[in-house]
């Protein structure tokens, strides 16, 4: 942000009655407009000054005049292009200070008196004052710089008509500056609605989650855990009651580490780049390499927070279940890229399922672990397949293929 940007962004919040320094935006665009209407006004002086200098000359008397005529017409076009050409250096100083537009205004004055005459091109110019000066300090200095430079027009070159255009020049100018301040209330109150806007919207998709998350994973659990619990109640066969009791311990654990992986999610930094799913599936499977090992094969890509989730989940659930139900002795981890997939395999060497797990009556079993598995790899659009090993090996294979492409979008999940 250039000097004479912050110098209007400044000028511009003094004119407004309520102004807040939450949001900018608004003030330092506003103020960039008034900058480029001050340097058009010294754009259009210095074009005029240029097509009108030959005129002057051609009719100011030989000698003496003519010099002192050409030194002023000079002068103002040197002091406007410095104006023009430095305005980031010079604004600023235009802007604390009421006498540099004073000089300017003395130099173009003092060219009006040497050389304006009834028809002059140079009369033209008379008005960049007086717009300048409402741009610049609104009503008030419009008003002075209005009526100061409409009587030299009058006195010096009997216009008449140009001095009531300077009169409206300097009313044309505040009437702008005005019009821009009131556009970048309007704007600053709008990006500060939006911005609550967004944070309401944040908080709510956040409780959104949460409420899925509850509802995918621990709802489920604790419904199993109830479902087997009352079940105990009727019953009092020895064996029945042994079976059922290991369903409600083995839930009620589920529950809790369900409980850890949503507090966990909600501590996640959300602005972190992504996850590294190596070092998150270490975690997960534990550090005993003799019972659960973790292969990676290649460089495995950064994966955003809410797909490492899922991922993390469902392998922490297919290593869960082979040590509590399959009764295995090895438990193998696998993560691959294999375009254009991102793959994770789970193998144990336990009892195994059947090729075709049916999902319902794995939740009528109360092994809502499973359930769930699936369900997290569909949010996730990644492809879940649950069965016995390849070749006739003993024990369970859980693989689950997601595109690479989900990556791109994964923090909308």
């Amino acid at each position: 942000m250039t000097a004479s940007l912050d110098a209007m962004a400044s000028a511009a919040a003094r004119d407004r009655p309520s102004a807040r320094p939450a949001v900018q935006l608004p003030i330092a665009l506003q103020a960039n407009a008034l900058q480029a209407l001050c340097r058009q006004v010294f754009a259009f002086r210095l074009v005029m000054i240029a097509l009108a200098t030959p005129v002057v000359l051609s009719r100011t008397a030989p000698g003496a005049p003519t010099h002192l005529a050409g030194g002023a017409v000079l002068l103002t076009f040197l002091l406007s292009y410095v104006l023009f050409r430095e305005w980031e250096r010079f604004g600023p100083l235009l802007l604390r200070h009421r006498w540099p537009l004073v000089v300017d205004w003395a130099f173009f004055g003092g060219l009006l008196f040497l050389t304006a005459t009834p028809g002059s091109p140079l009369l033209l110019i008379a008005v960049c004052t007086p717009l300048l000066a409402g741009i610049v300090y609104g009503r008030p200095g419009a008003a002075v710089y209005a009526i100061v430079q409409a009587a030299v027009v009058a006195l010096v070159a009997e216009a008449l008509t140009l001095a009531v255009l300077c009169v409206l020049a300097g009313a044309a100018g505040a009437s702008l500056r005005s019009l821009l301040l009131r556009f970048g209330t309007a704007g600053q109150a709008l990006l500060e609605t939006r911005a609550r806007r967004a944070v309401a919207e944040a908080v709510q998709a956040e409780r959104e989650h949460l409420a899925r998350e509850l509802h995918d994973s621990l709802a489920k659990t604790l419904h199993g855990l109830a479902l087997a619990a009352d079940s105990l109640s009727r019953t009092t066969d020895p064996a029945t009651l042994r079976r059922q009791a290991a369903l409600v311990s083995g839930a009620a654990r589920r529950a809790a580490t369900e409980s850890r992986e949503v507090l966990d999610d909600l501590r996640r930094d959300l602005d972190a780049p992504g996850v590294s799913l190596a070092s998150e599936l270490q975690a997960r499977i534990g550090p005993d390499p003799d019972v659960a090992e973790l292969r990676v094969t290649g460089t495995l890509p950064v994966v955003p927070s809410p797909v490492a989730r899922h991922l993390l989940a469902v392998a922490g659930e297919a290593v869960e279940n082979a040590r509590r139900h399959a009764g295995a002795a090895r438990i193998t981890v696998e993560a691959a890229v294999d375009a254009p997939d991102l793959l994770l395999v789970i193998e144990d060497d336990g009892r195994g399922l059947p090729d075709d797990v049916d999902l319902a009556s794995l939740s009528g079993a109360g092994r809502f672990g499973l359930v769930g598995m699936a369900e997290r790899a569909a949010a996730i659009g990644a492809r879940l397949h649950i069965g016995s090993r390849p070749g006739g090996q003993p024990g369970t294979q859980v693989r689950l293929a997601l595109p690479l492409s989900a990556l791109a979008v994964g923090r909308g999940v």
